[in-house]
């Protein structure tokens, strides 16, 4: 063989160190065990507590059941005492309340399954305890004016903020909560890896944002009906959370390089994602991973696009504000990473 055509064949790439093998292989093991670990763990240190419920009713009627609930449930619940039934339906459809129990001649318990099956869960427990206290009342009642037995006494459980019809079990409006994640962070990579230019790397955050947040409420809301409430607020939900996770991921690959891409899996997937409050609202979390997943754009966005779908009398301004802070703090990585190229050239 001729030393041109020798010249043409490349090199074989140098065999990689026995030690270097076996250390990547322990490495990819811990990786796939955080996985694991990540998605697993939030539900094995399930615990509510202060969970805040509503009640309503006569001063008299108040003090045993409360008494009752404390000693039944101790820490669970949040007792929160409105003027009448209207006030407790009104702190339900704010999200001010998870539920509520109304007292006096016609108890009642309230209850939003649009806020989450295991929140519905304590109301339907509340239920059952409330039932028991009705009837052994109407019994002692029943005792202390000679009757023969007492009436059959029917607490009814309102469903205030039902889910959709075509999502009753609340399974789409948990599903969601991955494309969210999967599409900010493809977003994110993909416009680092392809888009050239802090300016053109911004318009492709923006248009990208704009599209998926209403091609995601078209598929969630209006394909699969899996969404409630008005369009624009679905898709400006999905579209601020896409936002904020791929300026994010944008900003620091413009900053930090290769290391910068890893940030998107490790704060959105590992570790917002599962505190995110897809399945549990942050008051079943250990304090304090239930608050700090409301500060991770996978849970504010998860709580924007239920207030979105179900509570639009609801404040939405703190996880606007989140998802706001996380878009500009991109865009600001960004800028610097710019200036960081501009400075090295």
């Amino acid at each position: 063989m001729s030393e041109t055509a020798s010249a043409a064949v490349p090199a074989a790439p140098p065999r990689t160190h026995w030690a270097r093998a076996g250390l990547l292989g322990v490495l990819l093991a811990a990786v796939v065990c955080l996985v694991a670990l990540a998605f697993t763990w939030p539900s094995s240190v399930v615990e509510p507590e202060d969970v805040p419920v509503a009640i309503t009713g006569p001063a008299e009627a108040l003090a045993p059941v409360e008494a009752a609930l404390d000693e039944q449930a101790d820490g669970v619940l949040e007792l929160i005492e409105v003027p009448d039934r209207n006030a407790a339906v009104e702190a339900i459809e704010s999200r001010a309340a998870y539920g509520g129990i109304v007292l006096g001649e016609e108890p009642e318990v309230l209850t939003a399954s649009a806020a989450g099956a295991a929140t519905s869960g304590i109301m339907a427990q509340l239920h059952g305890q409330l039932q028991g206290m009705a009837q052994q009342q109407a019994a002692a009642a029943a005792q202390a004016a000679g009757a023969p037995e007492a009436p059959e006494v029917t607490v009814p459980l309102t469903d205030v903020v039902p889910l959709v019809s075509t999502d009753e079990r609340g399974a789409g409006l948990a599903s969601a909560g991955l494309p969210l994640v999967f599409g900010g962070m493809i977003g994110g990579v993909g416009i680092a890896l392809a888009v050239t230019g802090a300016w053109r790397r911004v318009l492709a955050l923006l248009v990208y944002a704009a599209a998926g947040g209403a091609a995601l409420a078209g598929i969630m809301q209006g394909w699969l009906g899996f969404l409630g409430g008005e369009y624009w607020a679905v898709a400006g939900a999905f579209g601020l959370a896409l936002l904020a996770m791929g300026a994010a991921i944008v900003g620091f690959a413009a900053l930090l390089g290769r290391p910068g891409f890893a940030v998107g899996p490790v704060l959105f997937m590992l570790i917002g994602n599962p505190l995110a409050g897809t399945q549990f609202p942050p008051e079943f979390l250990p304090a304090p991973w239930g608050a700090l997943g409301q500060w991770l754009p996978p849970g504010a966005g998860n709580s924007l696009l239920r207030d979105a779908s179900y509570f639009p009398g609801a404040d939405a301004s703190f996880p606007l504000l989140v998802l706001s802070g996380w878009a500009v703090l991109g865009l600001l990585l960004l800028c610097l990473g710019r200036l960081r190229g501009r400075a090295r050239h």
